[in-house]
């Protein structure tokens, strides 16, 4: 495309633009499918080669993105979302090298059974196809979602956020060049050239192309995703997550777990916002106090404003906000059947966690509390895919069909039932 097209996007067909990318995308979906394992992880070795190769080419692309973000007035939380320096940009390319030495799922056998007529039936994974990101701020999605698309057998075809427009260009760049050095397709992960929004609604069209779409960013984006998709949908919603105190909290882990789970990153979709702790632990403003003195502002309810002059009363919608920001809401809670009734009116099921020495009590919230993530005696903020062991992560499902939690390698495939048999006849 040139770069007078890309200069007038509004004169650009979107439908007529999909239908090319998600035609391109078929035919090489077909090739990963039964690309072998060390063709696919040479070529994100090589991408992520091309990522170190290609930093300062990156970084001052970003350099550009984060200046007209500051211009344009963007959150605190979106510009660290935005944001890449030497060490983050490290972290992708590390990223996209550790997906390449993880198991592939194609192929894998999940059960297999012999039938009394001697027919022997097995199910082995698949990939999904053609997969469809749409994202915002973060532009380590765009090397992300290339790496674990490839290694799990599937084209790409990704759609960022305006904000991250330069950084993802580049960042396409470097894992295009590594695909095509190894071999490999570069239409295997294509990047939407248009900004548009009306490439946003063709790609939600694209039935036949594309078979599925996985929306990553705030509640507007998931809900005109869901709204307009024609494909199916693997959402990710807001990460309203809960951190416990239980009466049996060891106070050290407690005021520890309380920071981090807060205050490491508040703009990821792993932190805290609403803290509740028991009536009955004995130091609840030394949590208070830990926090406001990390820089976070406090909303509590009656017991907790009663407990400080610097924090602010919460009103009922500080209970269901995503804050993404140095802001956190506290409750005090009748016990763990407080915490649950709590959790389960006020949770978007995503993470959540108890800090408590009581086993019991610790078993039952892992077991009652039905998010994609749940916790005991660890911070909300290891909610990520490279924490769990999974490489990196396309995002954080929060439904219950298909995949839950981090998506990754596996999350990214289905399956198919093989049966082989001998002439056997249905009678």
């Amino acid at each position: 495309m040139t770069a007078e097209a890309l200069a007038t996007p509004r004169l650009i067909d979107a439908d007529a633009l999909i239908a090319e990318m998600g035609a391109r995308a078929r035919v090489v979906a077909k090739i990963l499918a039964v690309a072998p394992t060390g063709a696919k992880a040479a070529a994100l070795r090589a991408a992520a080669a091309e990522l170190r190769a290609q930093a300062p080419a990156i970084l001052a692309a970003n350099a550009r993105d984060m200046d007209a973000g500051k211009t344009a007035g963007l959150s605190s939380a979106m510009l660290d979302r935005l944001r890449l320096d030497e060490g983050r940009l490290a972290a992708i390319a590390d990223a996209v090298e550790d997906v390449a030495g993880l198991a592939d799922p194609v192929g894998r056998e999940i059960d297999r059974a012999t039938r009394p007529n001697g027919m022997e039936l097995s199910r082995v994974r698949v990939p999904l196809g053609v997969v469809g990101i749409i994202y915002e701020s973060r532009p380590n999605v765009t090397a992300d979602a290339a790496a674990l698309g490839l290694m799990s057998g599937n084209a790409v075809i990704l759609r960022g956020g305006s904000e991250a427009v330069n950084s993802n260009r580049a960042i396409h760049a470097a894992m295009a060049a590594g695909l095509e050095a190894s071999g490999l397709p570069a239409d295997a992960v294509q990047l939407v050239p248009v900004q548009d929004r009306a490439a946003v609604g063709a790609l939600l069209r694209a039935q036949g192309l594309v078979d599925i779409i996985i929306p990553r960013g705030g509640k507007g984006l998931v809900a005109r995703v869901q709204d307009e998709a024609r494909v199916p949908v693997l959402a990710h919603l807001d990460g309203i997550n809960h951190l416990y105190i239980d009466a049996a909290a060891d106070p050290a882990k407690a005021v520890e777990l309380a920071v981090n789970a807060k205050m490491r990153r508040t703009g990821v979709c792993g932190a805290t916002e609403t803290i509740l702790i028991d009536r009955a632990y004995p130091a609840p403003l030394a949590i208070v106090d830990a926090l406001i003195a990390a820089g976070c502002e406090v909303r509590g309810d009656k017991g907790v404003a009663a407990l400080s002059a610097h924090v602010e009363t919460a009103t009922a919608g500080d209970w269901d906000t995503e804050y993404l920001d140095a802001i956190v809401s506290i409750a005090l809670v009748d016990g763990l059947d407080g915490a649950l009734a709590h959790i389960d009116a006020h949770s978007s099921r995503h993470t959540d966690a108890i800090v408590t020495e009581d086993k019991t009590a610790a078993e039952r919230f892992l077991a009652e509390v039905d998010s994609a993530i749940v916790m005991h005696n660890a911070s909300t903020q290891f909610a990520d895919g490279g924490e769990f062991g999974l490489g990196a992560e396309i995002g954080i499902a929060t439904g219950r069909l298909h995949a839950r939690g981090p998506v990754a390698l596996e999350g990214l495939t289905t399956y198919k039932w093989l049966v082989r048999g001998t002439g056997q006849a249905r009678p």
